[in-house]
C-alpha cells in the first residue's frame, strides 16, 4: 500500500541531486539562488494540548482524551500552524463508517507515534460528515491514486491547505498503522530536511502547484455543461437500465456494490406507481421490486434481534452482512420501503418499514427529543453468528425448533461458499425473519395474544447473549442535523452516550414519519413529524441559516452544508404535505432563497459556505457517495416548489434542474437525481378548489408526498368548488370530488 507524495518535478530533481552529490554544486546553486532566512517559530500553546473537549460530535468527542494534542479542523488551527512552521497531520473519518475508532487507538497506542505526532506535526482530527466537503474531497484523493475510497484517510498538509500526501486506511491495515505512517512520513520529513538546508520551500510551493492544479482539475470537470437535450426519455432509459440490473435467475443486482439499495428500491417503487411513464416500464419496475424483496426482506441486512437494517453486506449476498447501522440509513430505507409498500401492499414490506422507524427512535432518538446520527461499532462477525447448538442452548426445544426453522438456519451453517470462500464461520449462520409476528403465529397454530409473548422472550434471550459476545457498546445520544457526541458509559444499560444532536438524522426521520403517516393514516405518525419538525427547527436553525449541531461549534465544523439544506428543505415541504399547514411551505422557500445565496456559484451548487471555507477548492456534491448527492436533493426541492408556485431564485434553479447527461448511464450512482427528473418530466399536481371535505382534504395529504405537488385553486385554475383537479405534464386534466375518484384519476398502478 504506497502512500502518494505530491511532488513537483523542480523539487524531485533537487531532491534526487541532493542525495547524489551530497554537498555538492546542485545544492550550493539552489542556496545560492534562494536562500532564505529560517522561519521564526512560534508555538502556540493550543497546541501542547488535545484540543477536542467542547467540540460536538462523535468523532471528536471519543477522541477528546488521547494523548494525540488534536487539534479541530479551523482557520485558527492552520494559523497555528504557519506560525510552528509545521505540516498538519489530518486523519479523516465519518462516524456512520465503521473502522477509524481501531485506526486512531492504533495511533494512540503507540507512544513513538505520538511524540511523533506531537513534536513534528500539527494533528488535526476532520469529521468529513460535518465538514462534508473534506469528506467528499477524499473520492477526489483517492481517485487520483488510483485507489478506491476507503475511511478514515491519513493525509499531510501544508499549513495553507495544500495535501502533501495521503493514504487510505483500511481497517484490515489497524495492525501496520505505525508502517503506514511512517512510509510518509520518512519521505515528508526528508523532503522538509531538504528545505531546511536548501532554505528552499519545495514542500510548500509544489503542493500549492498541485492543489491550483487540482483545482483547474475539478473546477473543468464540474463546469462541463453536458445536460441532457431529452431529459423526459432519458429517465425512462435508465430506468431500463436499472431494472436490466437484477438477474431473477441468480438472483443478483448488478453494479449495486455491497449498500442497501434504499435508493435503486426508491425509484423504482416510484416509477412503479408514476402516471405517464410507459405501461411495460411500470410493469418492469414492480417486478424487479417484488423479486428484490424476495432477496432482502427475510435476509439477515435486517436484525431479527434488536431490529433495524445494517448498512452493507459483506461480498455479493445478503446474507452476511457488514454488522454495522446508523440513524440516516433507516430513514433512507424506511422511506423506501414505504414507497414500495405503496406500489405492491405486501404487509411483510410495511411491517420491515416501521419496525426501522421503531429501531430508529429506540436507538438513536436523544435526549433532547431529537436523532443522533450514530455511531458505528467496531466488531468481529463471528460475534453476530450462531450455530444451531447456540440456539438449542439458549432457548427451550420447543422454541429453539420455530426459531431455527424461522430463521433460515442449518447445521452446516447457512452462509454461500462465495461469501465465506475460506470457510472461517464453517457451521455458522446469519440470521434474518422473512415473516411478521402474525404469520409465525399462525404457523404455530397460536393466537397472537398468546405467541406473541413467546416470541418476545426468545427474541430477548438470544439478543442477551449477543450482547455478551459483544460487550460495551457505544451510544450516540447527539442530536443531529449532522452529528454531535460526548462519551459517557453507563453500566446499567451496557452502552455509552454522546450528548448532542444531528440535523441530518433528524430531517430524515421527519421525512420517515411524514411518508408512514402518507401510506398508514396512522395520526401518529403525522403529529410525530410535526413536533420533530418543529423541534429540528429550533435546534438547528440560526435566523436563516441552518447548523450541524444542535451545540455551538466553529463554522468550519458545525455550519450546514449544502446537503443539510436540502434534507430540511424536503423535510419541510414533506410536513407541509401532510398537515396543510403554510408555515412549513414558507420556511422551506426561505431555506431555498437562503440556499441560493449560500450556494450559487457561476457554474455549480457549492456544497460548503465560504464563511465555513478552509480549502480553497471547488467542491460540489454531484453523486451518491455517501448518502443522497446534494444535487439530486436541490433538484427534488427545486420541482416540488416549483408546481407550488414558488420557484427558486432563477439562477439557483438553472443550476438545480438539469440532468447531466453523465447521470443517464448510472443509474445505481444517480437515483435520486432521476427521481426529482422523473417528478419534473411527469408531473403530476394537485390543485384543491374552495370547500373540498374532509376526507377528500385527507386524500390528498397521503397521496405520494414527493411525486404528487399539490397547490391551492387560483381564478386561473377553474375548479369546481368541494372538488380537486389533476393536472397530468402529458395528458388531460381530470376533476375528483371524492377520495375514489381521486384514486382513479391518478390511474391506479399495474395489477398487483
Amino acid at each position: 500500500m504506497n502512500p502518494h507524495i505530491s511532488l513537483g518535478s523542480a523539487a524531485l530533481a533537487a531532491m534526487l541531486c541532493s542525495l547524489m552529490l551530497g554537498s555538492g554544486g546542485c545544492r550550493k546553486r539552489s542556496a545560492d539562488v534562494t536562500a532564505e532566512r529560517p522561519p521564526v517559530v512560534t508555538l502556540a500553546a493550543e497546541l501542547a494540548s488535545n484540543g477536542l473537549a467542547n467540540l460536538p460530535g462523535a468523532i471528536y468527542g471519543g477522541q477528546a482524551d488521547s494523548p494525540i494534542h488534536w487539534q479541530p479542523w479551523t482557520p485558527e488551527t492552520l494559523a497555528r500552524a504557519k506560525a510552528a512552521n509545521r505540516l498538519l497531520f489530518g486523519v479523516i473519518a465519518i462516524p456512520q463508517q465503521p473502522g477509524f475508532q481501531s485506526v486512531l487507538a492504533a495511533l494512540a497506542h503507540n507512544p513513538a507515534l505520538v511524540d511523533t505526532l506531537n513534536d513534528q506535526y500539527v494533528p488535526v482530527l476532520i469529521d468529513g460528515d460535518a465538514s462534508r466537503e473534506i469528506g467528499l474531497l477524499t473520492g477526489d484523493l483517492c481517485s487520483e491514486i488510483k485507489r478506491g475510497l476507503q475511511l478514515p484517510v491519513f493525509v499531510w498538509m501544508t499549513y495553507d491547505g495544500s495535501p502533501v500526501a495521503w493514504i487510505p486506511v483500511a481497517k484490515s491495515s489497524v495492525g501496520n498503522v505505525a508502517d503506514l505512517f511512517n512510509q510518509s512520513h520518512s519521505m515528508v520529513s526528508q523532503m522538509r530536511a531538504e528545505d531546511a538546508e536548501n532554505r528552499k520551500n519545495y514542500v510548500m510551493l509544489n503542493s500549492a502547484a498541485d492543489n491550483a492544479a487540482r483545482r483547474e482539475r475539478i473546477s473543468r470537470r464540474k463546469n462541463v455543461k453536458v445536460m441532457s437535450k431529452q431529459p423526459a426519455e432519458d429517465v425512462v432509459r435508465s430506468l431500463r437500465q436499472l431494472n436490466s440490473f437484477y438477474d431473477p435467475s441468480f438472483r443478483t443486482f448488478d453494479e449495486a456494490g455491497g449498500l442497501f439499495p434504499s435508493g435503486a428500491i426508491d425509484l423504482l417503487a416510484t416509477a412503479a406507481m408514476q402516471p405517464g411513464l410507459p405501461a411495460e416500464i411500470r410493469s418492469r419496475s414492480l417486478e424487479t421490486i417484488r423479486e428484490l424483496m424476495i432477496d432482502l426482506l427475510p435476509s439477515a441486512m435486517f436484525d431479527p434481534l434488536e431490529g433495524g437494517v445494517f448498512t452493507a453486506r459483506r461480498g455479493n449476498s445478503w446474507t452476511l452482512p457488514s454488522f454495522h447501522r446508523d440513524c440516516t440509513s433507516q430513514g433512507r430505507a424506511a422511506l423506501a420501503l414505504l414507497h414500495v409498500y405503496r406500489a405492491n401492499g405486501d404487509p411483510l414490506v410495511l411491517n420491515k418499514a416501521l419496525g426501522l422507524i421503531a429501531y430508529a427512535e429506540k436507538s438513536f432518538g436523544t435526549t433532547e427529543g431529537l436523532f443522533a446520527a450514530g455511531l458505528v461499532d467496531e466488531s468481529e462477525p463471528a460475534a453476530w453468528l450462531w450455530s444451531v447448538e447456540d440456539i438449542e442452548k439458549a432457548l427451550p426445544p420447543e422454541d429453539a425448533a420455530w426459531w431455527i426453522k424461522a430463521t433460515g438456519m442449518k447445521g452446516l451453517g447457512n452462509l454461500p461458499s462465495e461469501v465465506d470462500p475460506r470457510r472461517e464461520y464453517f457451521r455458522s449462520n446469519s440470521m434474518g425473519l422473512g415473516k411478521t409476528l402474525a404469520m409465525l403465529a399462525a404457523e404455530q397454530g397460536q393466537p397472537i395474544e398468546s405467541f406473541g409473548p413467546r416470541f418476545e422472550s426468545s427474541r430477548k434471550k438470544l439478543l442477551n447473549v449477543r450482547n455478551a459476545r459483544l460487550g460495551k457498546i457505544a451510544r450516540d445520544d447527539s442530536s443531529h442535523a449532522g452529528a454531535t457526541f460526548r462519551y459517557h458509559y453507563q453500566k446499567r444499560t451496557r452502552r455509552g452516550t454522546y450528548d448532542s444532536s444531528h440535523a441530518g438524522a433528524t430531517f430524515r426521520m421527519v421525512s420517515a414519519y411524514a411518508a408512514a403517516f402518507g401510506v398508514t393514516g396512522d395520526a401518529k405518525f403525522r403529529e410525530q413529524a410535526i413536533a420533530l419538525l418543529g423541534k429540528g427547527r429550533a435546534a438547528f436553525a440560526e435566523g436563516p441559516k441552518l447548523r450541524m449541531f444542535s451545540k455551538d461549534a466553529p463554522k468550519s465544523i458545525g455550519e450546514g452544508r449544502a446537503f443539510l439544506y436540502g434534507l430540511a428543505m424536503q423535510a419541510a415541504l414533506d410536513v407541509a404535505t401532510i398537515s396543510s399547514d403554510e408555515k412549513w411551505l414558507i420556511w422551506s422557500e426561505d431555506l431555498a432563497t437562503t440556499a441560493a445565496e449560500l450556494f450559487t456559484d457561476a457554474e455549480f451548487l457549492k456544497e460548503c459556505p465560504d464563511d465555513a471555507r478552509i480549502l480553497d477548492l471547488p467542491i460540489t456534491d454531484l453523486v451518491m457517495l455517501f448518502d443522497d448527492s446534494t444535487a439530486g436533493l436541490i433538484s427534488f426541492a427545486e420541482v416540488r416548489l416549483a408546481e407550488r408556485e414558488r420557484p427558486l431564485v432563477a439562477t439557483f434553479s438553472q443550476l438545480a434542474t438539469p440532468l447531466p447527461s453523465y447521470a443517464v448511464p448510472q443509474p445505481i450512482l444517480h437515483t435520486d437525481l432521476l427521481q426529482a427528473t422523473l417528478a419534473r418530466e411527469f408531473k403530476v399536481t394537485i390543485v384543491a378548489g374552495a370547500g373540498i371535505s374532509p376526507e377528500l382534504k385527507l386524500a390528498t395529504e397521503r397521496l405520494s408526498l414527493r411525486m404528487f405537488q399539490r397547490r391551492a385553486a387560483n381564478s386561473k385554475d377553474e375548479v369546481p368548488a368541494g372538488s380537486v383537479m389533476v393536472i397530468f405534464s402529458n395528458g388531460p386534466s381530470r376533476i375528483a370530488a371524492t377520495p375514489d375518484a381521486l384514486q382513479e384519476a391518478i390511474l391506479p398502478s399495474p395489477k398487483k
